[in-house]
């Protein structure tokens, strides 16, 4: 499973990614308690609605900005971007008003925007290898649970000296170090090929979402994430300092235990993901996720039982989001995947906009378990549409035809699939040349 790591720029940016996960996971305790020091019982409509601006920017940024830096160094805009992250995190400990948490925040998620496409969309070119970047996703996954995990157990071990609003320190750091690492990594140099006009980076993504069968599966798999995630993100703090009138520091371990549940799932997903396919595994995490958000508005009338949920909830979580680097990288060709890693963020972060608002406002309407009920019937509607869209047998090479073509065209004879003529096969994405998915007539 470690094997990418003997990878000298993929190893750089891993530890990029760890470093910046650990101060995130900080500024995520951080920001709730902040909530609750605001807002006290009604702190999750104001994470709620935080969240809510972490999805517009979400949305709004990551295709414009995956379009306007094809023709930026790689690793300068990374860098610049980590110390504007790191910028904010310093300053959101002097805020007093719940509007001042939301305009930084906007900032930040800006930031973020711009940088996780492009950071997810160089990784399939330094491992080309499918094993090695199978092993890369569940790497990245381990590296994203370090914020579920070991960050709120750092948090919680610092809370016991210091106040919540310091840990918004321990994010500019890890800002600062995941600028360094890249700094000292090798990146791949961007493909010589002219760039795409403007308008079809922007919408080539999207584009191939609406025309991939597996993706659009992949999109409906994103909102039972987001259901299920929502739960854990905005109304934890709720539960367990309002509900249950415990500490901050609980509230930390809540969070650790829903991290230790999705690195679990990372770590058997390799060997999983060798028997499964990747739509079995993310429609079953999103059963998973289903069915504890139902048992939770029975059964979570304790700190121990919610401890319980979370590590089963995490555990499903991760099978929904862990294998989608995989389906991504089976639908487009290396100049489009920035595009669409970029549609991906804002498509899935969309999700995350309905998902937000619902957990925050219904637990503070009505109660904590119609908060279970409800984002369990938006996450039992995503698996299924899941496995209604996505289809079960999805190969990757497909046989289909090119009438448009004459008989001794170059795409025809240059050997892909080992086929010649007017209908030939060979791994299928949409480009220029594949307009449409091929159907039984094509």
């Amino acid at each position: 499973m470690f094997s990418p790591l003997r990878h000298a720029a993929y190893r750089n940016l891993f530890i990029a990614q760890v470093a910046a996960l650990l101060g995130t996971g900080m500024a995520t305790v951080a920001l709730g308690l902040l909530a609750f020091d605001l807002a006290g019982a009604d702190a999750g409509q104001v994470l709620g609605a935080a969240l809510a601006i972490k999805m517009v920017a979400y949305i709004g940024v990551a295709p414009f900005a995956s379009a306007l830096s094809a023709r930026l160094p790689r690793k300068t805009l990374l860098i610049a971007l980590d110390v504007v992250r790191a910028g904010v995190a310093i300053s959101l400990p002097f805020v007093s008003a719940p509007w001042q948490v939301f305009g930084l925040m906007t900032v930040l998620y800006v930031a973020s925007a711009a940088f996780t496409p492009a950071f997810q969309a160089m990784i399939p070119d330094l491992l080309p290898d499918e094993t090695e970047y199978t092993k890369a996703l569940s790497l990245s996954r381990l590296a994203a649970d370090l914020e579920s995990v070991a960050s709120p157990v750092l948090a919680a071990l610092l809370l016991a000296v210091i106040s919540y609003n310091n840990l918004f320190a321990g994010t500019a750091v890890g800002f600062v170090v995941s600028a360094l690492f890249v700094a000292g990594a090798s990146l791949p140099v961007p493909s010589k090929l002219q760039p795409k006009p403007f308008i079809q980076r922007l919408t080539g993504g999207l584009r191939l979402f609406a025309l991939t069968p597996r993706l659009r599966g992949l999109l409906a798999v994103s909102l039972a994430t987001a259901a299920g995630g929502a739960m854990v993100f905005v109304n934890t703090v709720v539960l367990v300092q309002s509900q249950f009138g415990l500490s901050e520091q609980a509230t930390a371990w809540a969070l650790a235990a829903f991290g230790g549940g999705s690195m679990t799932a990372a770590v058997v997903l390799p060997g999983l993901l060798g028997r499964v396919s990747d739509r079995t595994a993310m429609v079953l995490g999103a059963g998973v996720m289903t069915a504890v958000l139902l048992a939770g508005a029975w059964v979570a009338t304790s700190y121990a039982v919610l401890i319980g949920l979370w590590v089963i909830m995490g555990f499903g979580y991760s099978l929904t989001i862990t294998p989608a680097g995989r389906a991504l990288r089976r639908s487009s060709t290396a100049q489009d995947r920035p595009a669409l890693f970029a549609a991906q963020f804002a498509l899935s972060h969309a999700c995350w906009l309905i998902a937000y608002p619902v957990a925050g406002l219904v637990s503070a309407e009505v109660d904590p378990a119609a908060a279970f009920l409800v984002l369990a019937a938006l996450c039992a509607t995503g698996a299924g549409l899941g496995l209604v869209i996505w289809p079960a047998r999805d190969p990757e090479t497909l046989a289909h035809g090119h009438p448009e073509l004459e008989p001794d065209d170059p795409h025809l004879t240059d050997g892909a699939g080992g086929a010649t003529g007017v209908a030939h096969a060979h791994p299928f994405v949409i480009d220029e040349k594949h307009d449409r998915w091929p159907g039984p007539d094509r």
